[in-house]
């Protein structure tokens, strides 16, 4: 365990960089004696007489004490770091080296040789926690940044690590401790009978402060979408147009596309981003009575694949699905708190085709175009108010449309990246704990129950909101934490 089991008091060592071969690769001391560790082994300037911020340029040697061996193993740059003006508050030496797999190993075993030791994962970050310059919340943050890889993750990341989600965090915790004293204070004075705490408006601040974490709640839907991306299976059919339309969302010939039913025998998946949100694109098996063995495995994959799904669209062919088909297969497919996509495919081929007729179970066009259905309309209407969209994925006919509505059925709203945004699972619980706890706090006065209760509650409030920021309980979480990191970060 990070926390508990290493003595944060060593001088620690790591490569900075992702490992293999590079055009350069850092290596990152940080510690009490990372300077002197490092001027062991730089020559060049004295590194414990440079001031901070500054860098050197000298060369790595091994030299025995007796200078028997004296062998450069690399030319390279150190920068020095003079706490607490670095990321962890410590020394730090950073070695800009040569990217070769052996001069970085080499440098390592050199920094421990001299009195350093292995840094765990994430342990740069935890000491930069642990010493105050970043917040538990922002340190978080700092894995979701490198792990970031669309424009909208980055954004979310980028503000939590600078403090815009723990600031407001802060700011609540701050208006709930100036009641909270007052509350403690009236225990003080219990046999007084006296109130110093107006009860109204600690009513009133708790209301604010709920309609707040409400808010917060709320935005991680958007922050998990975000951060994790969005699970989308693409599902129909065989010969539906499936393969042909994650073609044309991805603009290029990822899947095999072929007039022969049932060409998709497993899943496929790919990654579409739309201004920032990144969908996993998931094409799959055409669902119908399998033929052979191997695509029952693939309709079996499908069927699960869409159950893990956050978004489904399903496709189907205008030419020659029967309504009836339709509405089996939403039945069968769709599932809770799924959001659900229906294209109209390959209306190229029937330009005439109305959306719209798939409403109206008493139109005479519906009627005809469906004739020979096994269900009657009146059941099966209903099920399909879904947001339905006609498409030709051949001709990449209202791709743009599609996407569009992809987006927008994530994202309500639009994308709003300037309020807070939670992202993160830890924050949500917490979040949800510290809103019942307040329930608690208006049940309790508005029963009348004695201050203690209601001081015990707003504690327990109190204590949820500092469990995010890191300011109180979280050392039991420390290593599940930063275990998660890179190590080097």
């Amino acid at each position: 365990m990070i926390y508990t089991h290493h003595n944060l008091n060593d001088t620690i060592v790591a490569l900075a960089t992702p490992p293999g071969i590079g055009a350069i690769g850092v290596i990152r001391l940080s510690g009490k004696n990372a300077i002197y560790i490092a001027n062991q082994i730089f020559f060049g300037k004295n590194l414990e007489k440079q001031p901070s911020h500054t860098a050197h340029f000298g060369t790595i040697r091994e030299v025995d004490p007796k200078h028997e061996i004296d062998n450069i193993v690399d030319e390279v740059l150190a920068t020095v770091f003079v706490a607490p003006r670095s990321y962890t508050k410590e020394n730090v030496v950073e070695f800009s080296c040569h990217g070769s797999p052996y001069i970085l190993q080499k440098v390592i075993e050199l920094c421990l040789q001299n009195g350093a030791r292995m840094a765990q994962a994430g342990e740069f970050t935890l000491r930069a926690f642990l010493n105050g310059q970043l917040d538990l919340s922002q340190a978080e943050a700092v894995a979701d940044l490198i792990a970031s890889n669309s424009e909208a993750a980055h954004s979310v990341a980028m503000r939590q690590m600078r403090g815009g989600f723990s600031d407001q965090i802060k700011l609540l915790r701050g208006d709930l401790i100036n009641f909270a004293s007052l509350i403690e204070l009236e225990l003080d004075f219990g046999e007084e009978d006296v109130e110093f705490a107006n009860r109204a408006e600690l009513k009133n601040l708790i209301l604010k402060i709920q309609g707040l974490i409400k808010k917060l709640l709320d935005s991680f839907a958007l922050g998990n979408v975000i951060k994790n991306g969005v699970t989308t299976v693409i599902a129909g059919r065989p010969n539906a147009g499936k393969s042909t339309l994650l073609n044309a969302l991805l603009n290029e010939d990822r899947a095999i596309v072929s007039e022969i039913a049932g060409t998709t025998r497993d899943t496929i998946e790919e990654v579409l981003n739309i201004k920032g949100i990144e969908f996993r694109l998931v094409d799959t098996a055409g669902i119908r009575e399998a033929t052979d063995q191997i695509e029952v495995i693939g309709v079996a994959k499908t069927l699960e694949r869409v159950k893990q799904a956050t978004l489904l669209v399903y496709v189907f062919d205008v030419t020659t699905t029967k309504l009836a088909e339709v509405h089996a297969d939403l039945a069968a497919l769709q599932a809770d708190k799924m959001s659900v996509l229906v294209v109209c495919n390959k209306m190229d081929r029937f330009p005439q085709f109305d959306p719209d007729w798939l409403l109206q179970p008493n139109d005479d066009k519906i009627l005809d175009f469906y004739r020979g259905q096994d269900a009657p309309l009146s059941t099966i209407v209903p099920l399909l108010k879904k947001q339905v969209i006609t498409a030709s994925a051949k001709n990449h006919q209202n791709i743009d449309w599609l996407k569009e509505n992809l987006l927008n059925t994530v994202v309500e709203g639009g994308l709003n990246l300037e309020s807070p945004v939670v992202s993160n699972a830890r924050h949500l619980d917490a979040l949800r704990k510290s809103h019942e706890s307040l329930t608690d706090v208006l049940r309790g006065l508005d029963s009348g129950v004695t201050t203690d209760f209601v001081a015990m509650d707003i504690r327990r409030s109190l204590n949820h909101l500092g469990e995010i920021t890191g300011e109180v309980g979280v050392e039991d979480l420390l290593d599940n934490i930063f275990s998660k990191f890179c190590i080097g970060k």
